[in-house]
Formats: structure tokens, C-alpha cells, sequence
């Protein structure tokens, strides 16, 4: 078995020439790597093993050596190679260029936690939750990109989970474990939004939630922390929301986190936007005893795991009230809807670019989806209204799905008086180029 002492500058592992050190930790060494016929930079991680070592690391590192290369996409470093754990642990994943978030100084915080929903969202739907989720563990690109790093703490549906039978240690960084993982669940990825939360709380104060976890993480339970900014409602709305105790009250999707940050005037404003300061005596005690009163049921009682929310986009023309289609939509809309209380609509109208009335009919065209909307008769949290100015139909809608995460289209087909016909309309368009489910409305 490869030990710390063969892990020197210069060594070879496996056809892995050791470079130099970057960083040593309680799980173990990371060190830069170079190899024949790879040009991508790459890193070797090595966990500390021997006999006065403690079983974390290695059990760490099975766990990351299991998940990561499950892992695809932009938010994730590539895996390239995983050694032999009877004779030369190791893991060897590209170099994410960028700089990791807690040494990014004045971070802006809705766009970074945006990022940082993302990466969450991709991972979550891939069946993984990270669950340490922290400001070492993100790096940022230089194009704002988020990549998440260190998966020794993660669950993944599909595979086993070697630290749920460890209940000799809390799994994950303190300040940000969710209270679900202080009660022993490691498979809810409204575990990740908590975390989230707690890393925009401490990018707009400088300080956690919770205070200094060393001695009783369990007060995430029941404190009530001070409003994180009451000069800016809309996101004090949405910190505080993500680190509510109960994950019922909680974002049920980190793609719903991105959502909001990236547009504040569709966030529905409750309580938490308007708190100046935090529970008083008797109000913290209230709260105390309400989580003390919970806590063996829920170690008892497994809460019910969200099983997706997705994100429904309604593309409607508000350019041609009278088409006869409007009401099959509406219909069409409705029925997906009722499936789930959970799902959020995007209703969307684009019209043609025309800067000198821009605001003007983008004003209008706003009131024209609001009364869409009112036969559907969603509370304000689960809908948003977006008018776009673009030549280009189905070009907006399409950009507009993939930056927000949109997991099904709505659509009309053509209309009887569309000169197009169906392959060149905006639906077709849409159907064949789109990054996610498509539904045609035909009348």
C-alpha cells in the first residue's frame, strides 16, 4: 500500500509523476501530477492510511472514489484515474482552474450563490448530494462558473453508503451541515440548498448563522439567526429561507435558488424579508422547546425525500390574445400543475425588439400574462412572468430554459394562419434544439 513517505516530489505512481505538494489535510496529501501523453493539468489526492491514522480518511476516500466518477458535466472535475485501494490508494482528477471561494474577496453574492445552485442542481440530478458543501470546497472560474470539489462526504442514490454506518462522526464541515445530518440523514439534497444558505450568510456578514459550531451544532435546530441584510429584502428572503431548520420550509430544489437570485423582483417577500432583528428571549425559547418536542420523532420518523421539482416554462403569445390555442394551453398547463404542489411556471411571452418602446410593452405584454395566468390560480410563490425583446422566438426561449434550469417546455404548435408550416416554426425550433422535455399543444 502506497504510503505518505512515497509521495515525494519526483516519484512515480502507476505512471503518475508526483509534482508538487498543493495542500495536506486531515484526510490526506494532494499533490500536482504529470503523466506521458496527458497534457490536462491534473492533481493526485492520497488519504492518510496506518495504523495511527483514523478510519475517516480512508472511508473518505472509498466514498469519493465511488462517487466522482459517476459525476459528469461542468461542475465537477473530470476523473481520471483511481488506484488500486489494497495496494496504491490514490485519486488523480483535472486541475479546476480558478480560485476556491473563501480566498475571493467582496464575492457578489447573488450571482456566486446562483453559480453555486447550479452546480448543485446538476449533481442533484445525477442522484448525488454533496453534503459539504463549503466556501473551500467551490471553485470559481474565471468565467463564473462553480465547480464543486471534495466529494468525501457525498451520497449517491445508486451506489452504497459507507458513512451512514458511521455514526462515530458528523459527516460534513460543521458551520454548514444541515440539521437532517445532525439527525442522520445523508440522502436529502435540501441538505445542500441549508449549506448554500449558510455560505451566502456568511459571504453578506462575515459570520454563521448559527455562531461558532464548536460546541453544540444541534442549535441549528431551534436558534433564530440575526437578519442577515434588511436593507435588501428580496435576498434576506431567500438566505433565510434556505436555512430554515424544517427542509419542508426550505427551497425544495437548488434550481429554484438560482432562479430567484438571478431575478429579484419575482421573488414572493414573506416575513423574513421584513426581520430587522432576531427572536427575542421567550421567542427563542419557544422555538427550543418546539425542536426539542421534534427531535425523537424525526430520529424516529424518516422524512419524506422531495422526488423532484421541476421548473415548468410556458411559452405564451401575448401578441395575438384572440388565437384560439390560449385556452388549450391554459388547459395543458393546469393538468401538469395539479400534478405536483411543488412545481414552480414560468410564463414567458417574447415580442419584437423595439428599443424606443421597450419598457412601454414590456409593461403591457406583463399585464397581458398576468390575466393568462389567473385561471391557473397559482399562489405567487409558484409563479414568475417574463417578457423578452428578441427577433429571434425561438432563440430567447431556448437561452432563456438553460440559464434557469427550466425542465419542461410548453408550447403551442402553429396556428392555422402560420405561413411556415411546422419545420420552420418556433415550436419546431424549440422541440429539436431544446435541453430538455418539449409539450406540443395543438388546439
Amino acid at each position: 500500500m502506497v504510503s505518505l513517505a512515497r509521495v515525494q516530489r519526483g516519484a512515480e505512481i502507476d505512471g503518475f509523476v508526483v509534482g508538487d505538494h498543493i495542500h495536506s489535510g486531515a484526510m490526506g496529501t494532494i499533490h500536482r501530477v504529470t503523466r506521458d501523453g496527458t497534457t490536462v493539468p491534473m492533481i493526485m489526492k492520497v488519504p492518510r492510511v496506518g495504523p495511527n491514522e483514523p478510519p475517516e480518511g480512508i472511508i473518505s476516500f472509498e466514498t469519493e472514489a465511488t462517487v466522482l466518477p459517476a459525476l459528469k458535466g461542468p461542475h465537477v472535475p473530470r476523473c481520471v484515474a483511481v488506484g488500486d485501494l489494497a495496494r496504491t490508494p490514490y485519486l488523480v482528477t483535472e486541475w479546476v482552474e480558478g480560485d476556491s471561494l473563501d480566498r475571493i474577496a467582496n464575492a457578489d453574492v447573488p450571482q456566486t450563490g446562483a453559480a453555486i445552485a447550479d452546480a448543485l442542481h446538476s449533481i442533484h440530478q445525477q442522484d448525488a448530494v454533496h453534503l459539504d458543501v463549503k466556501p473551500a470546497n467551490i471553485i470559481i472560474e474565471r468565467d463564473g462558473t462553480a465547480v464543486l470539489v471534495d466529494f468525501g462526504f457525498a451520497h449517491h442514490a445508486r451506489y452504497p453508503d459507507l458513512l451512514a454506518e458511521e455514526t462515530r462522526f458528523g459527516a460534513g464541515s460543521a458551520p454548514y451541515i444541515s440539521p437532517e445530518q445532525i439527525l442522520g440523514r445523508r440522502d436529502d439534497p435540501r441538505s445542500d440548498v441549508f449549506a448554500l444558505g449558510v455560505v451566502m450568510y456568511e459571504l453578506l456578514t462575515g459570520r454563521f448563522p448559527f455562531g461558532e459550531p464548536d460546541t453544540d451544532v444541534r442549535n441549528r435546530l431551534w436558534l433564530d439567526p440575526l437578519p442577515p441584510c434588511p436593507d435588501q429584502p428580496w435576498l434576506q428572503e431567500i438566505v433565510l429561507r434556505c436555512i430554515e431548520p424544517d427542509p419542508l420550509l426550505r427551497y425544495q430544489s437548488a434550481a429554484h435558488v438560482a432562479f430567484d437570485l438571478r431575478h429579484p423582483e419575482q421573488v414572493p417577500l414573506t416575513n423574513r424579508a421584513v426581520k430587522a432583528s432576531r427572536a427575542g428571549v421567550f421567542g427563542q425559547l419557544r422555538r427550543f422547546m418546539r425542536a426539542r418536542s421534534s427531535y425523537g420523532a424525526r430520529l424516529r420518523h424518516r422524512t419524506v425525500r422531495p422526488s423532484g421539482f421541476p421548473i415548468v416554462m410556458v411559452a405564451v403569445d401575448t401578441m395575438n390574445l384572440d388565437d384560439r390555442r390560449h385556452p388549450a394551453l391554459q388547459r395543458v398547463a393546469g393538468q401538469i400543475l395539479s400534478l405536483s404542489a411543488e412545481f414552480r411556471v414560468i410564463c414567458i411571452s417574447v415580442v419584437p425588439a423595439d428599443p424606443g418602446a421597450e419598457s412601454n410593452a414590456q409593461l403591457e405584454h406583463l399585464i397581458r400574462l398576468r390575466h393568462w395566468t389567473e385561471p391557473l390560480r397559482l399562489p405567487p410563490q409558484r409563479l414568475s412572468l417574463h417578457v423578452l425583446a428578441s427577433a429571434n422566438p425561438a432563440e430567447a426561449l431556448l437561452e432563456f430554459a438553460r440559464l434557469n434550469n427550466v425542465d419542461l417546455i410548453v408550447l403551442g404548435a402553429p396556428g392555422p394562419r402560420d405561413t411556415r408550416g411546422w419545420w420552420r416554426s418556433v415550436a419546431s425550433t424549440v422541440t429539436a434544439n431544446a435541453h430538455c422535455s418539449v409539450h406540443v399543444v395543438r388546439v
